[in-house]
């Protein structure tokens, strides 16, 4: 038998992503003896997940799961977490890869405590990210309550700013460091596992949804954090005009997706996603009235089928089997009036609604920004894995659109799959 080894071979793993499905590979890997380096452009862990009121299959809250997770990465030292950092360049191949990481500052130190004192002193607020920019946040923030790694960030807004001076002096532990620089570290890792999630698609791009000249039009993902409790309104479902607790919503599904035009595919997530917020109205507004303009609806699964039929049993819940074609605004109430034909009956439907909600689908990263590496990905984006050449991997909703439970289990394989990498050469 020949050995085909072209190179040492590195015992490393590297996981592109702190999401559910990042978090889920570089659980795995290290837990079974495994270095592994996690990569997060944002401050935090969590991702999508971290965002959202409630996951299925149990309608959770986000802390359920990722509480757990952040414990069990700080109580594993095989696990090196880097936030604000950015793969930059992959060379070499399978079992030998020297990867460049720019990591950018946080401008605070591992002294922080989340004592709040940089914030209190802080003037400058910024669009909260976190919140899909429906709230100002001070520019010395924690990104939310749960946050891993638990540790405020300033803003680089505020960097050489009297403003940055006064979060300075305020911090009585000597964490604030406005003299910190972006640096690169080169990490050889035998293999990448790419966990870069997914963005919700822009909605601005459907000219005909109305989605940023109307203020009551939302997205699927904004009223996650509308109805979260740590979210820009408490967790109290408001208009975003005036904070009129709505007395009838519509969603209106495959907002972008199942068009040739946008995303030709089906995201999977979106028609549950909506029947999981039509709880959410429902439980703080009884008698409100939900209309559900959709194409096909689409619960994958009994459980999933179980909940739509639930729901299917509300009186004040109605379901459109139609394409809405355009939205207008009544300038008066900034009631939003949507208009669809109905598919059954071939009437033309004008339904006014105090709110709408968009199911925009669900985009993986890798479309937006290419990968900086050699990676073979679909014509929308998704990571196609070649299993047999190993070395370099998408999981979860950057190789395919999933939900939290279809993530964590396709982690599991690819955490498998690295490491088969690793021993085979």
């Amino acid at each position: 038998m020949t050995d085909e080894k072209a190179a040492p071979v590195s015992g490393s793993i590297l996981v592109v992503g702190g999401g559910i499905s990042g978090l889920t590979t570089a659980l795995e890997a290290a837990e079974v003896g495994y270095e592994v380096f996690l990569v997060e452009k944002n401050p935090y862990l969590g991702g999508r997940v971290a965002q959202l009121n409630q996951y299925f299959p149990k309608l959770c809250p986000p802390t359920c799961g990722l509480e757990i997770n952040f414990k069990r990465i700080k109580d594993n030292p095989r696990i090196k977490v880097l936030t604000l950092a950015e793969v930059e360049k992959v060379e070499g191949g399978p079992g030998n890869y020297a990867v460049s990481v720019k990591l950018k500052p946080r401008y605070v130190n591992e002294n922080c405590t989340c004592c709040g004192a940089c914030a209190d002193a802080c003037q400058t607020e910024i669009a909260s990210d976190y919140d899909f920019g429906m709230k100002k946040i001070k520019a010395a923030y924690l990104p939310f309550a749960m946050a891993f790694p638990a540790r405020f960030v300033i803003a680089p807004e505020i960097v050489g700013t009297e403003d940055g001076q006064r979060a300075k002096q305020a911090c009585p532990y000597d964490a604030v460091e406005l003299e910190m620089q972006p640096k690169t570290l080169t990490l050889n890792v035998g293999a990448v596992v790419w966990a870069t999630g997914w963005v919700p698609y822009d909605a601005k791009k459907m000219d005909n949804l109305g989605f940023g000249r109307h203020a009551n039009i939302i997205t699927n993902m904004m009223m996650e954090r509308l109805a979260a409790p740590n979210g820009p309104t408490q967790g109290k479902i408001a208009r975003p005009s005036d904070g009129k607790a709505p007395e009838s919503v519509a969603f209106v599904q495959c907002a972008g997706s199942r068009d040739e035009n946008y995303l030709p595919y089906c995201s999977y997530i979106c028609c549950m996603a909506s029947l999981k917020q039509a709880t959410y109205l429902r439980s703080q507004y009884p008698e409100a009235k939900i209309y559900i303009f959709y194409i096909d609806l689409r619960a994958p699964g009994l459980r999933y089928e179980r909940f739509y039929e639930t729901i299917k049993k509300d009186p004040n819940v109605f379901f459109i089997k139609g394409k809405v074609a355009e939205v207008s605004e009544d300038p008066s109430t900034g009631n939003i009036t949507v208009v669809a034909e109905n598919a059954v009956t071939g009437e033309k439907i004008h339904q006014a609604v105090e709110m709408v909600v968009l199911a925009t689908g669900m985009q993986p990263s890798a479309a937006v920004k290419k990968l900086p590496a050699a990676v073979k990905t679909s014509p929308d984006g998704f990571i196609m894995n070649d299993y047999a050449a190993g070395g370099m991997l998408g999981a979860g909703c950057a190789h395919k659109p999933a939900d939290v439970v279809s993530s964590n289990q396709n982690a599991t394989g690819m955490a498998l799959k690295a490491i088969q990498t690793l021993v085979r050469r």
